[in-house]
């Protein structure tokens, strides 16, 4: 499910943007909840990374747009940015904040519909290279391209990232079937590695950020032909 959220302190844009996105919706078969913030004061305040796309209007009372886009920017890096403004000079600003696009006032059901679906698409490919994972406070997004791998402790899964560890709640089995059409592997009972971090093999183990990972006995030829394979299909 898409959740998007309008940042508007005009209600009949408000409006007007809630019945397109409900018609958008309806014509291309999306999911989508919508949250509504009047300023940008709102959307800062205690602000998650949940939204994947936010619909900003430029001008308002207390924190304008762009402001707030900059201040989101230090906290998610991820989510489409779109700008609602009469003001097209702030085009050029826009780029700093990575804002995908501007929906000009007044705004019309085609464009905008257009423009929202250009957002979807890229939504639709971020989502390909991330996992959200339960952590104790909540969700946590990991970039599969900063993974190295993920260890499992009983009913544990350990995240090993370029950022850090990730503690979560999670079944391996389940896991493995998630990532291994994405270039992952298991190796045994314990470790699902990435293959595009393996440094090499010794003594029985995938060499990766410095660590060695055990492979099991029955999993090692395997490795060995899908590792072989990984590097052809790199290398093309």
């Amino acid at each position: 499910m898409l959740h998007i959220a309008i940042v508007e302190d005009e209600q009949a844009y408000v409006k007007h943007l809630t019945e397109y996105i409900d018609q958008f919706r309806q014509e291309f078969s999306q999911e989508i909840k919508v949250t509504v913030f009047s300023d940008g004061d709102e959307i800062l305040e205690n602000y998650t990374a949940s939204y994947d796309i936010i619909l900003m209007d430029i001008q308002m009372r207390f924190i304008d747009g762009m402001t707030a886009a900059e201040k989101i920017r230090e906290l998610d890096q991820d989510v489409v940015i779109m700008f609602i403004t009469n003001m097209t000079s702030y085009a050029v600003k826009g780029y700093e904040v990575d804002a995908l696009d501007y929906i000009v006032k007044p705004v019309e059901y085609f464009s905008f519909s257009q423009k929202l679906l250009r957002a979807v698409e890229r939504v639709k490919r971020r989502e390909e290279s991330y996992i959200m994972v339960p952590v104790e406070n909540g969700i946590q997004k990991i970039s599969l391209g900063e993974l190295y791998y993920v260890e499992s402790f009983g009913h544990q899964l350990v995240y090993v990232t370029k950022k850090g560890r990730v503690a979560s709640r999670g079944v391996m089995k389940q896991l493995e079937e998630q990532l291994t059409p994405k270039g992952f592997f298991r190796n045994g009972k314990s470790y699902l590695v990435n293959m595009k971090y393996v440094e090499g093999i010794s003594e029985g183990c995938c060499m990766i950020h410095n660590e060695k990972l055990q492979i099991s006995r029955q999993k090692r030829k395997e490795f060995m032909e899908v590792l072989l394979n990984y590097m052809s299909e790199a290398a093309r």
